[in-house]
């Protein structure tokens, strides 16, 4: 299974709704709080080009926020990226 990584801050109904996909989907993941973290926020701009959470990243590529993740997975495809089929 591929490694899948959110960052969220605290107060982020859709940063709650990523997890509950992943949970749902039973797909572990780790979460990264960019709350007054400066330096991670500019880091996940940098990375994601987004200034928005969350930004999820699978095996370190960025898939976007949650309604990214969310489309691909109706789209059948976010299997497939965990799978690392990408």
């Amino acid at each position: 299974m591929a490694e899948v990584v959110i960052y969220t801050t605290q107060v982020c109904p859709y940063c709650n709704a990523a997890k509950a996909l992943f949970q749902k989907k039973g797909v572990a993941f780790s979460e990264i709080d960019v709350s007054g973290d400066a330096a991670k926020r500019a880091w996940l701009v940098e990375a994601s080009g987004q200034r928005t959470v969350p930004q999820i990243f699978i095996d370190g590529k960025s898939f976007g926020g949650f309604s990214d993740v969310s489309a691909l997975d109706q789209r059948g495809q976010l299997d497939v990226a965990l799978r690392g089929e990408t």
